[in-house]
């Protein structure tokens, strides 16, 4: 099974969320294990109303989701109501590799308006992310932004379009800024072999995907009945990796 494909079965007149992004909120499996996608920790936060069905995969940027037909196979199953939630940034900054990148005020926001478009066609509502802040700090101990113009073209492409916008990275970088250099690498993938300052372990992404939840509930995306625990502690025990077929059981 490959990474992007892990759903909350949805039933009759439910909503469901859809997730189009990137490793940093793409479903982990066994294998891979601390590192942790906020899209896995998502759900602790949603009521039974709305559904999730996670497609965010390892590497893609905005460009090679589309290329690669999974934008295309996310529209041929979303519904009237559901949700199309957009996060990218991270690989379209890959100026080495044509594949993935986007330049800022042109390819990335023609991508993205595929994204938009699409999903309004079939009756679902876009909500663009800006992408989640790595953990890089100055000699001073201040969060550094790292992105580049990427956020800014997505914030701007938000007013034009109306559509709704999480600031992802706003919000990711204060909180990593008020947790401090130290602190944080309890929220990334820090382990005794790998410093990993892009992708989380299950404190971090139960924290991104808290704030993903406050902000749908604060945007108007979603309703009060449709969050939950957004004070309450989740346990980092409740995250789980699953085995694929290739790991067996």
């Amino acid at each position: 099974m490959e990474e992007g494909a892990a759903v909350s079965a949805a039933g009759p007149g439910r909503r469901t969320l859809y997730l189009a992004g990137d490793s940093t909120a793409a479903q982990k499996y066994a294998s891979a294990a601390p590192e942790t996608g906020w899209g896995m920790a998502l759900p602790f936060f949603l009521r039974r109303g709305p559904a999730l069905a996670n497609h965010a995969v390892n590497g893609r940027s905005s460009k090679s989701f589309v290329d690669e037909g999974r934008l295309t196979a996310i529209l041929g199953e979303i519904r009237p109501g559901d949700l199309l939630l957009i996060q990218f940034g991270h690989n379209d900054e890959k100026r080495e590799d044509p594949a993935r990148h986007t330049e800022p005020w042109t390819t990335y926001q023609d991508y993205l308006r595929q994204y938009v478009a699409g999903a309004r066609a079939r009756g679902a509502r876009p909500v663009l992310l800006t992408p989640v802040e790595r953990r890089r700090f100055d000699e001073g101990g201040s969060a550094l932004p790292t992105h580049g113009d990427h956020p800014d073209a997505m914030r701007a492409l938000a007013a034009e379009e109306g559509a709704a916008l999480l600031d992802l990275q706003a919000l990711t970088l204060a909180l990593w800024d008020e947790l401090g250099a130290e602190e944080t690498k309890r929220y990334f993938n820090w382990t005794v072999s790998e410093q990993d300052n892009t992708h989380f372990n299950p404190p971090g992404a139960i924290a991104v995907a808290r704030l993903v939840a406050a902000e749908l509930l604060r945007r108007g995306v979603l309703s009060r009945g449709d969050v939950r625990r957004l004070d309450d502690a989740v346990p980092a025990s409740w995250i789980t990796w699953p085995r694929t077929p290739e790991e067996g059981a």
